[in-house]
């Protein structure tokens, strides 16, 4: 799914526009068992109430693709014969109305979560009927060819707020009120069927975690039952040792400078381009950066193999996810540096008397913990 797509099916996830006639939920504490089951009727739920239901199942539409959302691909074997597809389908197929397919999916995520704090599964079925888009994006509503009918889910993590004072109206005084047991946004949760092309399509799902650190493989495993990238901090912790591993001694400023500029200008000029899909970079447009920079066929080599092994043949990355297109930082142990991406040509290495140095231009407009500074002509005579 893209942007827009997603975009255009969070916008319905509202107590006034979408067709959810109930939430659904379940609570659990941190033993995995179950305190609660419910249902809440949309129609006869306070607004407020509504609001705050529909606002957390939502936020599972949120965020980054490829960094919070992520495309789960099913292989064919499972959309044509497996527990965990079947039970998504039947689901979808009565709109979360069987108390047993509930229950039966209630429990597989139990098995695949391990939190610390109980926590609350949401779960909220809705059919949109889709209305007819022009080529230049103008929404026909009277013109629909697909009724599309999915399936949301939200994890959301259950903590004991702090006690505070509260103000008791017909006592006119505060009192404390207690530790309450308050439901947070969602940690985890999905949608399927996926809504790619503005049609249903069974063999996506959309994924959602909040956190770039961690993906809950447990959790996928049990319900999707297929393989997911590294979490987006890991794929950039990996690129970058992958980088200085593989190409050692030629591993320079001047090459992360060019791999760095090279994938922030398909950034630039992907959002330029206004194209709806996701951005993607394959290992070959990373080997080019390597080979415009000198480094030696060996290395480039070797970083081809480790690639295929740390990332899988084939993979494709987010460039969001493994370089920071609006940061450039050097550090050594005892200092760190913070550079303008566009100005990272003010920086270069040199080895002056032996010993090595991190060069910055500083021509003009120099503070040192906010204080402008001076510096004269026999400082830099001196260097």
């Amino acid at each position: 799914m893209n942007e827009k797509e997603i975009g255009e099916i969070r916008r319905r996830v509202r107590r006034d526009r979408s067709n959810m006639t109930a939430i659904y939920g379940c609570y659990v504490n941190s033993q995995k068992e179950i305190i609660s089951e419910f249902k809440r009727s949309v129609g006869t739920m306070p607004e407020n109430e509504a609001e705050k239901y529909f606002g957390m199942i939502k936020k599972v539409l949120s965020g980054r693709i490829g960094r919070n959302l992520i495309d789960i691909t099913f292989r064919t074997s499972q959309v044509a014969e497996s527990p965990e597809h079947k039970l998504l389908m039947d689901l979808r197929k009565c709109e979360l109305k069987d108390d047993g397919l509930r229950e039966q999916f209630y429990q597989k995520v139990i098995s695949g979560i391990n939190f610390d704090d109980s926590y609350l599964i949401l779960l909220g079925c809705d059919s949109y009927d889709v209305p007819f888009k022009s080529k230049d994006d103008e929404i026909q509503q009277d013109a629909s060819g697909e009724v599309y009918t999915y399936i949301l889910c939200a994890v959301c993590p259950v903590k004991l707020s702090k006690p505070n004072l509260q103000y008791v109206a017909e006592e006119k005084e505060f009192h404390d009120s207690g530790a309450q047991n308050v439901a947070s946004a969602p940690e985890l949760g999905f949608l399927f069927p996926a809504f790619d092309n503005r049609a249903t399509n069974i063999y996506n799902a959309l994924y959602y975690t909040r956190s770039a650190k961690v993906s809950y493989e447990s959790f996928t495993d049990v319900i999707f039952n297929t393989g997911i990238p590294k979490p987006a901090e890991e794929q950039k912790k990996s690129f970058e040792a992958l980088l200085g591993a593989t190409l050692k001694d030629s591993c320079s400023l001047e090459v992360v400078q060019t791999v760095h500029e090279q994938l922030s200008q398909c950034i630039d000029m992907h959002k330029e381009s206004k194209v709806a899909e996701p951005l993607l970079i394959s290992k070959e447009q990373v080997k080019t950066a390597l080979n415009m920079c000198g480094v030696p066929e060996t290395n480039v080599a070797k970083f081809s193999v480790e690639y295929d092994e740390v990332f899988g043949a084939e993979a494709l990355l987010h460039p969001k996810n493994i370089i920071d297109h609006k940061h450039f930082e050097i550090q050594t142990p005892d200092v760190s540096i913070k550079v303008n991406p566009e100005r990272s040509d003010l920086i270069e290495t040199r080895i002056i008397g032996g010993v090595k140095y991190i060069l910055i231009c500083a021509d003009e407009n120099v503070e040192v913990n906010g204080v402008p500074i001076h510096i004269a002509d026999g400082e830099l005579a001196g260097v």
